[in-house]
């Protein structure tokens, strides 16, 4: 049986590494079964046949990828901006996580997201849900329906919740075990351990985590590191034994290749070394840092120094799902890192190509694609129509690029693809 053949044709813009861009002027990308077969400046007689769809001056580029967010904070997206992080989890975010105890409220919010998610680009995520299995299960669901892709993890907490929002040690181990079995097997969305942070678990907790991460060694875990220097204080005590929070995961067995920790605002030299030597991913979560005052992490630096970073939207801790204000958000918290850190060399502010790279390439890679359009790999792209922003005819493509990333709204969007199918 012969597997459906596309093509589609724009200007076609991508990264395949930090800060090249790649622009293609009026080419054309060719699926089929929706696995990119090439680019082509015309498209070739061999694929004559092809379902084609002209997107005649529009501008195509990879779709995004949210390494870091939070399910079922959406919502409350946009509140609690005047808080910190410890006191804006227990006045905000707790309550309502709790709510999603309730299997209908989660099916509502999370058809909504989903579809949000998709309407704005993004179709590759690391998510978390609450500790509540059944609605993380229905979290799943509705990713995989509107077409968003990555891996979905049942939130583990058995301490430092509140009296609505905990689970015992038992309890977390037993429906993190079902939670995984029931949907290991799914094609779309894929299980991720998450311990919460370390102060949420306890020491048997984690152990009994490491314990699932050795047994299933293709799962991943994500979790937080060094967001706060409240946090941060609160870890050491906790673990007394750890010279620094990294090692509150590593010394149960989940530190490893493709963990991924959101944030790392103060991760010093040593703890960004053991990021690097393990394949740790640090997750830059810019808007989050900035709106519960966090701090601004070396993301230069980070990068200089060989580890691998992406970037995450952490609703609701930042106020926007789209991951183009991410983008400009990182390059904003960037600049004010150079400028007052008295322009260092190494802390030369993010681009905009850099940036653009750091929601697509980087991300791809750590779904198991390549950055950019890869013969290959299951087409992932987004297609934006900026004939709505003012006409400024001497731009060039990467400026109009630069333009979409800074002013791009939803209505910009003309066409998503996930997984090689148009979801919008």
């Amino acid at each position: 049986m012969n597997e459906r053949l596309e093509a589609i044709k724009g200007n076609i813009i991508y990264a395949e590494a930090l800060g090249e861009l790649t622009v293609m002027p009026d080419s054309w990308i060719v699926t089929e079964g929706g696995i990119i077969r090439g680019i082509f400046g015309e498209l070739p007689e061999r694929y004559a046949a092809a379902e084609t769809t002209d997107y005649g001056d529009m501008i195509i580029t990879p779709s995004f990828t949210d390494l870091h967010l939070h399910a079922p904070q959406y919502p409350m997206l946009g509140l609690g901006m005047d808080l910190e992080l410890l006191g804006w989890l227990n006045k905000y975010a707790f309550p309502t996580e709790a709510m999603f105890s309730d299997a209908g409220y989660a099916r509502r919010v999370y058809s909504k997201l989903a579809h949000a998610l998709i309407e704005r680009g993004t179709t590759r995520v690391c998510i978390f849900s609450s500790l509540h299995r059944e609605a993380t299960n229905i979290l799943m669901d509705e990713l995989e329906k509107a077409g968003v892709t990555g891996y979905a993890g049942k939130v583990n907490m058995d301490r430092n919740g509140s009296k609505e929002l905990i689970e015992t040690t038992e309890e977390s181990v037993a429906e993190t075990r079902l939670f995984i079995e029931e949907n290991k097997d799914r094609k779309l969305i894929k299980p991720i351990l998450t311990p919460r942070f370390t102060p949420s678990c306890t020491n048997e907790l984690m152990e009994e985590l490491g314990k699932i991460a050795a047994e299933y060694p293709d799962i991943p875990v994500q979790s937080h590191l060094s967001e706060n220097t409240d946090e941060m204080k609160w870890v050491k005590e906790l673990h007394p034994d750890c010279a620094q929070y990294w090692e509150t995961y590593d010394k149960y067995g989940l530190w490893k290749n493709r963990t991924v920790m959101a944030h790392c605002v103060y991760s010093d030299e040593r703890e960004r070394a053991a990021m690097k030597k393990a394949g740790v991913w640090a997750v830059h979560c810019p808007d989050s840092n900035t709106c519960i005052a966090s701090g601004i992490a070396p993301v230069r630096t980070m990068l200089k120094e060989g580890v691998k970073v992406a970037m995450g939207s952490d609703i609701a801790g930042g106020a926007k799902l789209s991951m183009l204000d991410v983008a400009t958000e990182a390059i904003r918290v960037s600049k004010l890192r150079w400028l007052f850190g008295g322009k260092r060399d190494e802390e030369r502010f993010l681009t905009v190509a850099e940036a653009f790279y750091l929601i697509t390439g980087a991300g791809q890679e750590y779904f198991g694609a390549r950055p950019g359009f890869c013969i290959g790999d299951r087409l992932h792209a987004v297609v934006f129509d900026d004939r709505g922003m003012a006409d400024n005819p001497r731009m060039n493509l990467s400026e109009r690029l630069e333009r979409i990333i800074y002013l791009g709204e939803r209505q910009d969007i003309k066409a998503v693809y996930s997984e090689g199918i148009r979801r919008i």
